[in-house]
Formats: C-alpha cells, sequence, structure tokens
C-alpha cells in the first residue's frame, strides 16, 4: 500500500497516531506509551519523504484538540499530554525538515500551523504548569519552524511591525512581535531584524516600541546560545553592516529613553548593542571620544554611577545590574585574547556588581524572584567563567547562615557550570571540587529541614557511624520550618539533587581524607538521597533523587565512593540502599512503586556492571558474599572449602555461632552481613510484586529476576562454586525473566504463568519465605477488610485502604488500627485473587521449608506404631493440626470455600475453587486432604447421622468440585504428593453425605459431579495412596449403584429426565472404573458363608446391570417411535448402556469364581436380546484375559501361595518391603507368632538369610552400645530365639546330654557344691574348694563347646554369618567418612573394642546356649530337673561362658572376681570359635530346608497378620515412601 498509494498509507498512520492519543485512548500504560512512541517515530521518518502530508495531518490534530470541550480532571490531564505528544512530534517533523520543501509548503505552514502554535504561546497563564510546559514545547516547534522557514515568520513579524506603525494606542496587539523570542536566529537574521527594527521604530506606537526592546534582547541571546561561533567571529573579524545597525537602533532607543523609567526600560538592550559593535567599544575606551560616540560613553558611565548606586534611582540601579551581567554574560563568549577591551570593560564593574547582588545583609530584590534568582545565576556563572579562581562570592553563597536565595542561586549556577559548557575556554567545575564538604553539608541541612517541615518519618540510619547526627545537633530544638520556608527548601533540595545528578564527582570529592571518613561521607550523601525516594509529598524530587543514585552506581562513580577500598564500600553502601528500598516497597509506603521498581532494576543492572568490572578483585571481599544452605531451606554463610574458612577481607572479623557463621564488619552491619539482608528483601520485594494487579509491575519484577541471576553468575564465577549456591532456584527465577518478554499477554494469562512457575520453586529460602509470610499477613487483613464490608466502611469513616499501590490507578494512606476497602475498585478484588493464588502456589516451599529437617534423617524405627517416636505415620497424621501459618492459610480457605458475602461472595467462592483445585502446590495436597476429611467428618453426628445444613452442601460441593479440578491437573510434581495422604474417609463421607440429598435439580447435579470425581480418582488410582483399598473400593460401588435409576425416575419434566440420565451415566462410568480389577468383599461372613455371601452380592450387581440394560432397550424403542425430539435421549442411553456392558465385564472379569454360575445360564436365556448381551459380555471378558483358572479346586491353595510370595517379595537391594512393615505395625504382643510365621515362609522359600539380613541390620542399628544388642525383646531378638530353637535342638541334645549326665550321675560330682557366694556358703562348705569345682566343670563343658564346631548346624551357621555381617555393615555405615578412609576394620573395633565377632558370641550363649544348660529340662535335654545344687552351678557357670562370650571381665560381684583369669585366658579360645562358626555361610541348595512344608496354620496366621493390620501396613508403605524422598544421598 505504501507503495501503490502513499497518500492513503500516510494518512492511515497519521489517523492511527490520532486515535491513540490520550485525549480518545484513555489514560496511558505501558503499552499505551510504548505504541504512541512507535506512532511518533513511524510519522518523524515519513515526514524525510512526505513532508506536507504529515504536517498537514499532524496541523490538523492539533486544532481539533485545542477545539475539543473536556470536563474533569482525567479529561484535562489527557488534553495536555496529547497536546504535548503533538508538539514533540511536529518540532521533530520540522526539525528534519527537507530543503527542497515547495513554496506552497511555507505558506501552508504560516497559515495552518503558526496560528496554532501562537495559541500556546500568547495564551500562557502565570502559575499553570501545564501552560508554562506547553509554551515551552510550543516554542520548541516555533523554533524548528523559523529554522527553514524563516521567511514565512518574518514576514507575519514584518507585517505586525508595519500594522502597529498606524494602529491607534489601545488596540495596539503585540503578541506577533513576542514571537522574537522564540525564534531561530542566526547573524543573517538578525542583521535583517535590526534593519527592519531600525526602519521602523520610530513609527511604532509606545507600547510596540517596548514589545520591541524587550523582544530583541532574547533575539540576540537566541543567537548566542545557539550560534556562539558567530558571536565570536565578531570580535575576531568585525561586521560594518551589524554594527552600523546596532548603532543606529542604539541611538534611537537612546532617544526613546528620555525619562528614567524609559532608561530602566532600554538599559539592557542598549548594553547588547554595544556589545555588537566591538570597534566602538575600543574607541569609546580610549581618552579622546569622538563625538558621535559620546552618548556611548555617558551611557557607560551613567551605568557604573547606577550601579555603584549613586544614580539617586533604584529602578536605574536594578536595570543597570541587569545590563551590566548580560555585559558579563556576553563576554564570557568572546575569547580575551580577541578583544581584552570588552574584559576591562567588565573588570571595571564587576566587583560593585557583585557587591549588589551577594550582599548578605542587603539582598537584591525587585519584587520578582524568579527573575532576580536568574539574574544572579548568570551574575555567578558569567563571574566563574570570567575568572573561576576568584570564587569569593562562592563562599558568601555557600555560607551556613547567607539567605537560602543564596545557596539556591550557587548550587543552580554549579548546575548550569556543568551542563552547559559549549565553548573551549570556559573553565571546568574542577574547580569546585574543593567546596565539596560544605556541598554536602548544605545538602544534608536542606534535607533536614525540608522532612521536618513536611512532617515525614525521621532520617533513616544505615549504620551507626553513617548519619547526620552531629551535623544535625544545631537544629534538634529549633521550630519547625513554616509552609513558605519549606517550600524554599524542598526547591533548594531539589536544586542539589539535580547537582549530583549532574556530577556526582561535586559531592563525592574527599580530598585528603582517609579511606573511613571518604566511606562516611559517601554513605551520608547517598543515605539522604535514598531517604527521598519514598517522600510522597515531595514527587520531583523523589524521581530526581532516583535519577541521582542511577548516576552514583554507574561505575566510576562508585569508584570514588572510597578509593581505598572500593569492593567493600560498594557492597556496604549499596547493599544497604537495596536493603531500605526493598523494605519500603514490601511495606507499601510508596506511591509510584511501579516506577521505583523499574528504578531498582537499572541500579541492579549498574551493580553487576561493578562486579563484572572488579570480578577478579571481588575475591579479596568474599566476606560480603554469602551462600546459601539448600538442605537446611534457609541462609547463611558457609565455607568455599570444606578444608578452610571464609576469608575476611580488612575491616571485618568472622564470628562463628552455633551452625552457621555471621560477619560482624567494624564499618557498623550489626552483627550479621547487610548484603545478605538486602539481597534477601529485594527477593521478598521481586516476589510480592508478582500479586500485583498492575500487569506492567508483574512484568518488571520478573524482568528483576534476571539481574539477581546475573549478579550470581558472576559471584559463583570469582569463587568458582556452583551459581545455586548463590541462588538455589536460579533456574525458575530464569524461566521467570524469560517470561518477563510477554508484553501483550493479558492479566488472567500472566498470572496463570507466574503461579506455574512458583509451583516450581523448589528451595524454601529467607526470600520466600519472608514473602510468603508477609503476603499471607496482608492478605489476612484484606479478607477481614473484604468480609466486613460494607459494615467497615460505614463504621470507620477512614480513608479506603488500598492493598497494593501502582503508579496510575492506585493512592496510599496510611490507617492506623484497621481501615476499609471499596469493592467497587476491581484492582482490590483483583489484588486479593492474586495475593491467594501467590500463597497456593507458593505454599508448598514454606511447608518444606519448616518440615525438611525432620523430614531429611528420618529412618523409621522397628516396633510397634504406638512405640515409634517421631516416625512418618505420626508426623503425616498430625501435621495438618500444626498451627503453622500454611495451616492456618489453609483452614481460612476452607471457610472462604462457603463465604456468602452479599457483594462478593460468589467471586470468592469461584476463585477460591479455582484457585486451590488448579493452582495449589502439590506440597500441601497431603495438608489439604486431612483438613478436607477432618471438616467433613464434622457432619455427621456421633450416630453417623448426617447433619444436613446448606453452608454443609455448599461445602461439599466445592470440595467435589475442588478434588476433581486437583485430580484432573495433571500438575507438576503432584504424583509424589498425592499419595501421602490417604482420600478414602474423606471420599466414603462425601457419598454417605450426598446420598441423602434427595432428587432434587441440585441435588441430582452435585451426584453427578461426585461420580465425576471418583472416575478421575480411579485414573488417578496409581498416585493415590489407599489403606484398604478394596474394601474401600467395594463399598463405593455399593453406594454408587444405589443412583443409578433406571426407570424407576417418574419426572415428567424432560430436564429432570437429562439430569436424571446424565447422573446414571456419570454413576455407571464410576462404577466400571471401580469394578476394573475389584474381587467383590461381603461386609459379613467367612469360609463357605463368605463365599456363599459373595456369590449373592454378584448377583445384586449383576441383576442391577440386566435391568439396567432392559431400560436401556425399552427406552430405545420408544424413542424410534416417537422421533426427533428423542434423539438426543437416545445417544445417551447408547452411551450408557455401553458404560453397562463395561460393567458387568469388569464385575464378572474378576469374580469369576463366584459369578460365572449367576451368568451362565443367561446364554440360554429365551429372551433374544439377554443373550445377546451375555455375549457381549463374555467376549469384553475375553478380550480382558479373564483366567479361568480360579474355578480350579486348587483355588484357595493357589491364593495362599500367592500370599505367601507376596510377604517373601524382595526388591532390587534386598530389601523385603511387606515383611517389613508387618515388623514395624504388628503389636509386641504377637511377635513370638509373627517371628514363628516369617521364619518358616521365607526358610521354605530358602529366603532365610534375606530376612535375618534385615531384620538383624535393623537391630544393630538401633542398639546403642554392644550390651544392649539383642538384649530386649524385639522381634529381631524372637526371630533368633526361634531359629535356635528349631535348627539347634538337635545340636544341644548332642552336645550338652553326655555332659550334663556326668555332673548329675558320676560319683565324683555326687557331694560337689559350686556355690562361690560367701553369704551362700554352708558352714561345711569350703569356698577355695567350691571354686575348684565350679572353675573344673565350666573349663569341661567349655572345651566341649568350643570343640564342637563342625558339629554346628548350617543353619545356624547361617544365622551367625548373618549377624557377623549385619553388624560389621552396620558399623561402618555408622562410621564417619574420614575413619573409613584411615582403616576400615579399624573402625569397628575403635566403635566397640571386642569387635563386632563379639556380637555372635554375645547373642548365640545369651540366646541359644546358656538358657539350654541353665534349664535343661525345660529345654528338653534332661528328663527331669537336676538338683538344686547343680542348677546353681549350672546357673554360675552360665555366668563364666556369658562373660566369655561377651568379652568382658567381671567387676560387680565380687564373689565372681577370682574367675576373671579364666575368663580373659579363654577370650582367644572363644573369639576362634566365634569366627569358624561365623565367618562361612552354606550354600541354601546344600542346607537341609527342614521347614520347606509350609501348614496350614502358619499360612493362617500370616493372612490374619495381614488382614487386621492391613491400614497400618498401607500407611507405613505411604510414609516410607514419603520419608525415601526427602533423605539425601
Amino acid at each position: 500500500m505504501a507503495a501503490h498509494k502513499p497518500v492513503e498509507w500516510v494518512q492511515a498512520v497519521v489517523n492511527r497516531f490520532d486515535e491513540q492519543l490520550p485525549i480518545k485512548a484513555g489514560q496511558q500504560n505501558t503499552h499505551t506509551k510504548v505504541s504512541t512512541e512507535h506512532n511518533k517515530e513511524c510519522l518523524i521518518n515519513i515526514s524525510k519523504y512526505k513532508f506536507s502530508l504529515v504536517i498537514s495531518g499532524l496541523t490538523n490534530i492539533l486544532k481539533n484538540v485545542n477545539n475539543m470541550r473536556i470536563f474533569g480532571e482525567t479529561a484535562e490531564k489527557n488534553l495536555y499530554l496529547s497536546q504535548l505528544i503533538i508538539l514533540d512530534t511536529l518540532e521533530k517533523c520540522l526539525a528534519g525538515q527537507p530543503k527542497d520543501t515547495m513554496r506552497l509548503d511555507e505558506t501552508m505552514l504560516v497559515k495552518q500551523l503558526l496560528p496554532e502554535i501562537c495559541h500556546f504561546i500568547h495564551t500562557y497563564r502565570e502559575g499553570n504548569q501545564h501552560a508554562a510546559e506547553l509554551r515551552n514545547s510550543a516554542s520548541g516547534v516555533l523554533f524548528s519552524l523559523s529554522c527553514n522557514n524563516f521567511n514565512a515568520v518574518f514576514s507575519r513579524i514584518s507585517t505586525r511591525l508595519q500594522e502597529l506603525t498606524v494602529c491607534s494606542e489601545d488596540n495596539a496587539d503585540v503578541h506577533d512581535i513576542e514571537l522574537l523570542q522564540y525564534i531561530s536566529v542566526d547573524c543573517s537574521k538578525l542583521k535583517r531584524l535590526l534593519q527592519e527594527t531600525v526602519f521602523k521604530f520610530k513609527a511604532l506606537k509606545k507600547v510596540a516600541q517596548l514589545a520591541v526592546i524587550n523582544s530583541l534582547e532574547k533575539a540576540f541571546w537566541n543567537w548566542v546560545e545557539n550560534y556562539p561561533d558567530e558571536f565570536t567571529k565578531l570580535y575576531q573579524t568585525p561586521q560594518t553592516d551589524m554594527a552600523d545597525c546596532a548603532e543606529k537602533l542604539f541611538d534611537l532607543v537612546d532617544g526613546f529613553a528620555e525619562s528614567t523609567k524609559r532608561k530602566a526600560a532600554v538599559w539592557p538592550l542598549q548594553i547588547i548593542l554595544l556589545v555588537l559593535c566591538p570597534e566602538i567599544i575600543q574607541d569609546i575606551a580610549k581618552d579622546v571620544v569622538e563625538e558621535t560616540k559620546m552618548n556611548k560613553k555617558l551611557f557607560l558611565d551613567n551605568l557604573r554611577k547606577a550601579l555603584a548606586g549613586h544614580s539617586g534611582s533604584r529602578q536605574l540601579t536594578e536595570s543597570a545590574a541587569i545590563a551590566c551581567v548580560k555585559l558579563c554574560k556576553a563576554s564570557t563568549y568572546i575569547n580575551w585574547e580577541d578583544n581584552s577591551v570588552i574584559f576591562l570593560l567588565v573588570q571595571s564593574m564587576v566587583v560593585d556588581l557583585k557587591n549588589l547582588l551577594f550582599n548578605p545583609s542587603k539582598p537584591f530584590s525587585r519584587g520578582n524572584q524568579n527573575a532576580d534568582v536568574d539574574l544572579m545565576i548568570d551574575c555567578l556563572v558569567s563571574c566563574f567563567r570570567i575568572n573561576p579562581h576568584n570564587n569569593q562570592h562562592f563562599k558568601i553563597c555557600l555560607a551556613q547562615n547567607s539567605p537560602s536565595t543564596f545557596h539556591y542561586v550557587l548550587v543552580n549556577s554549579l548546575h548550569r557550570i556543568i551542563t552547559n559548557s559549549a565553548l573551549d575556554w570556559w573553565p571546568r567545575i574542577d574547580a569546585v571540587y574543593c567546596h565539596s564538604m560544605e556541598l554536602r553539608s548544605m545538602f544534608s541541612e536542606t534535607l533536614h529541614k525540608a522532612i521536618q517541615g513536611c512532617g515525614a518519618h525521621p532520617a533513616i540510619r544505615m549504620t551507626p557511624s553513617l548519619t547526620f547526627k552531629e551535623k544535625m545537633t544545631s537544629l534538634k530544638f529549633k521550630e519547625k520550618p513554616t509552609d513558605l520556608e519549606t517550600r524554599s527548601y524542598k526547591f533548594l533540595l531539589l536544586s542539589l539533587v539535580k547537582l549530583i545528578h549532574a556530577d556526582p564527582k561535586l559531592l563525592l570529592c574527599n580530598p585528603r581524607k582517609q579511606g573511613p571518613e571518604t566511606q562516611g561521607s559517601t554513605a551520608e550523601l547517598i543515605t539522604g538521597l535514598v531517604q527521598l525516594v519514598p517522600q510522597s509529598s515531595m514527587p520531583d524530587i523523589a524521581q530526581e533523587a532516583m535519577e541521582a543514585l542511577l548516576v552514583l552506581h554507574q561505575l566510576d562513580s562508585i569508584d570514588l565512593w572510597n578509593p581505598d577500598a572500593p569492593i567493600e564500600t560498594f557492597w556496604e553502601i549499596s547493599s544497604q540502599m537495596l536493603f531500605y528500598i526493598c523494605k519500603k516497597l514490601t511495606s507499601h509506603q510508596m506511591l509510584s512503586s511501579t516506577e521505583i521498581l523499574k528504578w531498582l532494576r537499572e541500579i541492579l543492572i549498574c551493580r553487576n556492571k561493578f562486579l563484572l568490572k572488579n570480578k577478579q578483585s571481588d575475591r579479596s571481599s568474599c566476606h560480603f558474599l554469602f551462600l546459601y544452605d539448600v538442605s537446611g531451606g534457609g541462609t547463611s554463610q558457609i565455607s568455599l572449602d570444606h578444608e578452610e574458612m571464609i576469608r575476611c577481607a580488612p575491616g571485618a572479623t568472622l564470628r562463628k555461632g552455633k551452625g552457621n557463621s555471621s560477619m560482624e564488619s567494624t564499618a557498623g552491619c550489626s552483627g550479621t552481613p547487610i548484603c545478605r539482608q538486602a539481597q534477601t528483601k529485594l527477593e521478598v520485594a521481586l516476589y510480592m510484586f508478582l500479586w500485583s494487579p498492575d500487569i506492567e509491575a508483574v512484568l518488571v519484577a520478573m524482568s528483576c529476576f534476571r539481574h539477581l541471576c546475573e549478579e550470581a553468575d558472576i559471584r559463583c564465577g570469582v569463587d568458582e562454586v556452583s551459581v545455586h549456591n548463590f541462588l538455589p532456584n536460579y533456574n525458575t527465577f530464569m524461566e521467570f525473566a524469560s517470561v518477563s518478554n510477554m508484553m501483550s499477554t493479558g492479566r488472567a494469562a500472566l498470572q496463570k504463568r507466574v503461579m506455574a512457575l512458583l509451583r516450581r520453586i523448589e528451595h524454601p529460602t529467607a526470600g520466600n519465605t519472608e514473602a510468603w509470610e508477609d503476603t499471607h499477613a496482608k492478605w489476612e487483613q484484606a479478607t477481614k477488610l473484604i468480609l466486613n464490608y460494607p459494615k467497615t466502611k460505614m463504621e470507620d469513616g477512614q480513608v479506603a485502604e488500598s492493598l497494593h499501590k501502582t503508579i496510575v490507578k492506585r493512592r496510599m494512606s496510611h490507617v492506623s488500627g484497621g481501615g476499609s476497602i471499596d469493592l467497587s475498585d476491581t484492582d482490590s478484588l483483583q489484588e486479593w485473587i492474586n495475593m491467594t493464588g501467590f500463597l497456593c502456589a507458593l505454599g508448598g516451599v514454606c511447608l518444606q521449608h519448616r518440615s525438611s529437617a525432620g523430614l531429611a534423617t528420618y529412618s523409621p524405627p522397628m516396633g510397634p506404631v504406638s512405640e515409634r517416636k517421631g516416625s512418618m505415620i505420626s508426623m503425616v497424621s498430625t501435621e495438618g493440626n500444626t498451627e503453622t501459618p500454611v495451616s492456618k492459610f489453609i483452614d481460612r480457605l476452607l471457610t472462604l470455600m462457603v463465604c456468602n458475602h452479599e457483594k462478593v461472595g460468589l467471586q470468592i467462592r469461584t476463585n477460591i475453587k479455582d484457585l486451590v483445585g488448579l493452582e495449589l502446590s502439590p506440597a500441601l495436597y497431603p495438608m489439604l486432604f486431612n483438613k478436607l476429611k477432618n471438616t467433613i467428618s464434622k457432619f455427621f453426628d456421633s450416630q453417623g447421622q448426617v447433619l444436613l445444613t446448606e453452608t454443609n452442601t455448599q461445602f461439599v460441593e466445592q470440595t467435589i468440585a475442588i478434588m476433581k479440578n486437583l485430580l484432573d491437573n495433571h500438575t507438576e510434581g503432584s504424583s509424589e504428593h498425592l499419595g501421602q495422604a490417604s482420600i478414602e474417609t474423606m471420599m466414603l463421607n462425601l457419598v454417605r453425605y450426598v446420598r441423602v440429598l434427595g432428587n432434587l435439580v441440585h441435588a441430582i447435579q452435585i451426584k453427578t459431579k461426585l461420580c465425576q470425581l471418583v472416575e478421575v480418582m480411579m485414573e488417578r488410582r496409581d498416585d493415590l495412596s489407599f489403606c484398604q483399598e478394596m474394601k474401600f473400593r467395594n463399598k463405593m460401588v455399593e453406594y454408587l449403584t444405589d443412583w443409578v435409576m433406571g426407570t424407576s425416575n417418574q419426572a415428567t419434566d424432560e430436564d429432570v429426565k437429562c439430569l436424571t440420565r446424565d447422573l446414571d451415566q456419570a454413576s455407571m462410568e464410576a462404577v466400571v472404573s471401580l469394578l476394573a480389577g475389584l474381587p467383590l468383599q461381603p461386609e459379613e461372613g467367612d469360609g463357605v458363608e463368605l463365599m456363599e455371601a459373595k456369590s449373592q452380592l454378584f448377583l445384586k450387581y449383576f441383576t442391577l446391570f440386566m435391568n439396567l440394560l432392559n431400560d436401556c432397550s425399552e427406552v430405545e424403542d420408544e424413542s424410534a417411535q416417537t422421533g426427533g425430539r428423542k434423539r438426543g435421549m437416545s445417544r445417551r442411553l447408547a452411551s450408557l448402556r455401553h458404560c453397562t456392558v463395561l460393567a458387568m465385564s469388569n464385575l464378572l472379569n474378576a469374580n469369576v469364581d463366584s459369578g460365572l454360575m449367576h451368568s451362565i445360564g443367561l446364554g440360554y436365556h429365551k429372551d433374544l436380546q439377554t443373550r445377546a448381551t451375555f455375549m457381549e459380555v463374555l467376549t469384553k471378558i475375553l478380550q480382558q484375559g479373564t483366567e479361568f483358572d480360579t474355578l480350579a479346586e486348587t483355588v484357595l491353595a493357589d491364593r495362599f501361595e500367592r500370599l505367601v510370595e507376596l510377604v517373601t517379595m524382595m526388591g532390587d537391594q534386598g530389601e523385603l518391603p511387606i515383611a517389613m512393615a508387618l515388623a514395624n505395625v504388628v503389636p509386641c504382643s504377637q511377635w513370638d507368632e509373627l517371628a514363628r510365621v516369617l521364619v518358616t515362609l521365607f526358610d521354605s522359600r530358602h529366603l532365610l538369610y534375606q530376612l535375618l539380613w534385615n531384620m538383624f541390620s535393623k537391630e544393630v542399628e538401633l542398639a546403642d552400645s554392644m550390651q544392649t544388642l539383642f538384649r530386649g525383646n524385639s522381634l529381631a531378638s524372637k526371630i533368633m530365639t526361634f531359629c535356635f530353637k528349631v535348627y539347634g535342638a538337635t545340636y544341644l541334645q548332642k552336645l550338652l546330654e553326655p555332659l550334663l549326665r556326668t555332673v548329675i550321675t558320676s560319683s565324683e560330682w555326687q557331694h560337689v557344691s559350686f556355690e562361690v557366694d560367701p553369704t551362700r556358703l554352708e558352714p561345711t562348705e569350703s569356698l577355695e574348694e567350691n571354686q575348684r569345682s565350679l572353675l573344673q566343670m565350666t573349663e569341661k563343658f567349655f572345651h566341649a563347646i568350643i570343640n564342637s564346631s563342625s558339629e554346628f548346624p548350617p543353619q545356624l551357621r547361617s544365622v551367625c554369618h548373618c549377624l557377623y555381617q549385619a553388624t560389621c555393615h552396620s558399623l561402618l555405615n555408622k562410621a564417619t567418612v574420614k575413619e573409613k578412609k584411615e582403616n576400615k576394620k579399624s573402625v569397628v573395633s575403635q566403635r566397640f573394642p571386642q569387635n563386632s565377632i563379639g556380637a555372635v558370641g554375645s547373642a548365640m550363649f545369651l540366646r541359644f546356649i546358656n538358657p539350654a544348660i541353665v534349664s535343661p529340662y525345660e529345654a528338653g535335654i534332661l528328663d527331669k530337673k537336676p538338683p538344686p545344687r547343680i542348677e546353681r552351678g549350672l546357673k554360675l557357670m552360665s555366668k563364666i561362658l556369658q562373660s566369655i562370650a561377651n568379652h568382658v571381665l567381671f567387676t560387680k560381684e565380687e564373689h565372681m572376681r577370682p574367675f576373671n583369669d579364666f575368663v580373659k585366658s579363654n577370650f582367644d579360645a572363644a573369639r576362634r570359635f566365634f569366627l569358624d562358626i561365623a565367618s562361612d555361610c552354606p550354600a541354601s541348595d546344600t542346607v537341609n530346608h527342614s521347614l520347606s512344608f509350609i501348614s496350614d496354620g502358619n499360612v493362617l496366621a500370616l493372612h490374619r497378620l495381614l488382614w487386621n493390620n492391613q491400614e497400618k501396613i498401607g500407611q507405613y508403605l505411604s510414609s516410607n515412601r514419603k520419608s525415601s524422598l526427602f533423605k539425601g544421598p
């Protein structure tokens, strides 16, 4: 289009520009601003080729906008912004105007555009900010217009001059004359203006003459300031024609100045005209002056006289001051080498001038303060440029007791010197650097006074050593400034901040000062600026302060903060600033928070540039860098190397604390590194902006995460550590940054993306935890305000407290003790919704932060549930009751699920349902499930009756919707959390509640949704945890089949019929999923009765399904007859019939043994449709692969076999999940039976060694020392005892019976006593003889035992070998890495001196040999009990043998100490025996498995143990899986 129809295309662009102006498109945001800028650039580029079309279009737009009628403050502001945009575009288009513009275009410009521009210049209203800015913008357009179209503008001015020669005094319109002040003037154009003025000056009316005099002076300065080189050349090569025109006009004006008033009016122009005549200045400087030039010399004399105060007229003195300042200013544009005479002229006046203008005791004033200030600034700047080293007037202005006007003039003069340095010979600002200290003092004092006048908070205190405390002492008891003084302080403060922005070095310079002093002054300066950023009462100053701080963060500026230690100073000061700003942002104490966040992003960019530049030197300051301790969930400084501590830079000391280390800088970091606090607070601020209703704020916050990541990249490069040590959530932060480029996304889509990313936050940090908790506190407050609306608003009468402050739409109000909220403001409610989503999505990390420490190291101990300490099961069961903030938040959400607020109740309920169901962090699922279960359980009374209320029903309906969304939405990471809490009880209670609702429309809809939930639940079956799955599913089938109504529904309403059919369909789909692989389990009965009950239950369901199929067939026939309006119903019935067939197939498939007998007859039914249905069902089950083997007579034996296989199932690492689950949940009272069953089953499968390994390893792991090993009545001890009893009975009989019979029956032992306790000796007995007898018997038994290793049973060798290996393995696992490296064997010996083989001997004698020795009759070795004296001897002998096995001597029993020598001498012999029986494990194939036959009693006992404890087993397996997720490597 642009090529073929250029005019139409340009017009389209102009129209688009017009449509997007604020006056038509409304208030601007980031997107519209960007679009408007694009349109501007497009038009500016087009104007280079289609100038007339663009200018004409813009002129018409401006004309239309100017003629618009507006009402209201917002419309007025939009009009003003639109006019500014148009004028700015016009100025840029005119500046690039092509040189070949036709004459016709010039005429068009003058006739159409010029009047519109003049409108803004002529209608200026004093004091109106908008009017002033519009006039400045319009004057820029006029300047650009006159650059290439001077003739057109000059013609207008000339015409107006001609008209003013003939009009009356009263009708004189001098507006067009004033255009001289704004047009572009070069040397030739100025001559034309002077010539025209000379030609017409005398004929002009007085008012016109004064207008020309004023305007020509401004035109001169336009020329000098825009074309300084031309003015300079004027003194190098004088131009006669210019001088002639100037001299003639001088004479004309001199003749006009008849009175004092006129003289005062013309002197400023006369000095300018004189400056245009270099040769005349030379001449009048001589002693002899020509007559024609005497009036010029007289003028200068009068000027000096008035300046010195000798004229007798205040008017002339003031005019002389103005003229002299003009002379000084003009002289600065002349190189003194070209004309030294003018400088002599200046020197003759400048002293008096400065005395007049800068006299603190008598300040100069003409009644117009702005004009006076401009004059003084011109004077100060000119004097500096003439002689920068004569700075006496600087000292006067700097003095603390000087008027504030002097301070203002000085600061603005310095700003002009810095920003306007067009000529080479003008001195630079360096000459003023020596006054940095005074300027900083001025800034500090002005800041204090301005803030004091605004009634703001006191100055912030970043560090104790860096505040203004000393400097402010003099102001402490002064009265609060008046409003007028406060205004003047604000103006001065704004100028000071602009000065810092212009040249930060001016206030950073610290000549001849030490590092700490330099750092202190820098911190003071930056502290002051930072304090200004949140000042809502001074928005201009706040904006300028941000710009100044940005400049101070440039590379060159940061180096000046403290040249002696730039890195350390940077970290400390910049971090303090960051911390303060972020703290203000998070507390919402800033109005333009989005703009401040944008600025903060620029600060972060500057910080990263500095870090990158100083990457290598940054090593020396690593005490300011910190790492996250990811395992603990918070942040802590940790060593960068395991073998050495963090190196500290000079000026800081490392202080070690308990568990982590912290820094204490001598500069005053208050015990913790401010950089760590700053980064944490920055994270908090960025997180909290993510829930802002302002899209721009969210996108800016997300983009800031990129710079956090860049900083981490730089720092990890310095310290050679992983970037995740600095930013644990680095990857997610980078994703946030990439999403920030989505400029065109909508609010809802953006928040959805934000919440998805928040759920991906893996590691808890101080930042995200604090952000969650702060947001939760604000959310709670907002929730209360919303729920109390409009009551709060009616009662309080306070200003509405907005929830989040954005730049355009929000305004802040500090409210003490509460506030109110206006729900008509959609942003307020949207913000609450965003906060809710934020808390849902990020809550999982905060929960992990609180529970990870407990979860990370947990390993379930052996023993029953009731005896376990801190087990996972107890954690899961009590987790929902823990009053953590996350728990309170979930509780609050549950109450809001049934919010009935009349205005926003529906919105709240809908959003809670969607956010909890779709955006909740998967880590919160278990807590949510438990809380929902507990809440719904309260809907039943103590007898189990439903408490039916409207609120309860609403809660149930919301729960169903949430659970369906949650299970339907495959959120990342949901699978691993869904199974951590069982939902069986909740689902059953939901069904029990819903089934009593009746058959009203709403009830049917709720039932349908619940059926859909059940279907989704079964789809996620593998991810969910069921304690009694079969029982649960059977119960659900029972309940849901009751809802299948078929033709029993007699409703006449077609809509109700449709809903009923929908319920039938949903019920059957749910039943299909429930019946898949489900063996029916009747409520009561066992044995034959159980099978009969199962058969009856099958028949019940099968009959129901057959009836439903018949209903479907009948209704289908009716539908076919009635025609089209029933076709929709027919489609529903076809789908229902298909589901019913599937349900029958699943039912028969899983219950062939009890169901085939009831269903087989249907194959021979007289009804053809019934037979066809049976064949369809039979086909389905054959396709599903149903096994009919279950009909065999051996079905019970086969099932028992599978049960044994299940219990003996072994994992990849040798673990036994089901067996260990039984060991953990079976009560103590049943351990003997469990030990018998497990040993029998595992030995029959040749897996006894694996059982023993698992049990012994757990026992050794829990043992505190060797002395406690197998001493208690643990399950492992009972299993060991059972093994010894079963496998060692023959061995003991063969070993001990001969020895015992010898002792009992042999004549030499008949009258021997073995009592060695002196307190129990008979009077006739000898202690020594008894000791010898006991020793002799013990030695005989001991040698018999240790020499029997060849006869030791192979099964018991397996037991001992397993115990030996388990002990070694466990002890090695408990040893440290360092110990393992040094010597594996020494590890065990160091931990237990007797070494691990001692465990074998100790256990064998304790559990096997000694019990048989002490009680041979009970052990079945002897036919009758031995005599008491023999029993006593056997008991004492067992003590000696046990001591040898334990490798310990007697210490407590005095009467046993004499045997210590014997005990000690046999340690090695015993050790060799133990090693012999434990070092080798016979192959499984070579062992005679005496228990290979499993009795029915054992299998039935196993079944009973599994059945009675199935819920606890499920909980244990679920918790064990959860614990493994958190275990470290």
